[in-house]
């Protein structure tokens, strides 16, 4: 039998910390939470990607009756990506969220499993890590790559 530790580096960054492109990156996320349409858990997700030809591109979660055939802000916004650019690169990513009080989460959430899988794919047409920015109100949380949110992630496409 064998151990193994999976360690995540995570950075703790305030907005102020950011470099100005990620500021921007975090804005747009944030905007883009209040485009959310959640009418069934009334939490509000917003994702914003800078691409590697200037351009930042968002998505919100979308919800539907007919669960699940709604979408999360992360996939909505890479795909709307891949759509729009299709030859641009992914440098990183921002989701934000406000949560079913009304206001942003004081911490930052994480994407969901499908979401993390589907951003896998764009980090690897990347052939870069591409950076993930977790925004809460209260801090940012840095990963240095899509796969450090995805250990022993399947990538043998």
């Amino acid at each position: 039998m064998r151990d193994f530790k999976i360690v995540t580096p995570i950075v703790a960054l305030t907005y102020d910390e950011l470099p100005a492109e990620h500021r921007m990156l975090v804005d747009t996320a944030r905007k883009a939470f209040t485009r959310s349409y959640a009418p069934y858990s009334h939490f509000n997700v917003g994702a914003a990607i800078l691409l590697d030809n200037g351009e930042i591109v968002s998505g919100a979660n979308q919800e539907n009756v007919a669960y699940p055939s709604g979408t999360c802000a992360e996939r909505t916004a890479c795909y709307y990506a891949g759509a729009t650019y299709p030859d641009a690169k992914f440098c990183a990513i921002a989701v934000a969220a406000r949560g079913t009080d009304g206001n942003e989460v004081p911490t930052p959430i994480a994407p969901c499993g499908a979401c993390r899988q589907a951003l896998l794919e764009y980090e690897k047409l990347a052939g870069k890590d591409v950076v993930v920015l977790l925004v809460g109100a209260k801090e940012i949380y840095q990963f240095p790559s899509i796969k450090s949110l995805l250990p022993l992630c399947f990538n043998e496409f």
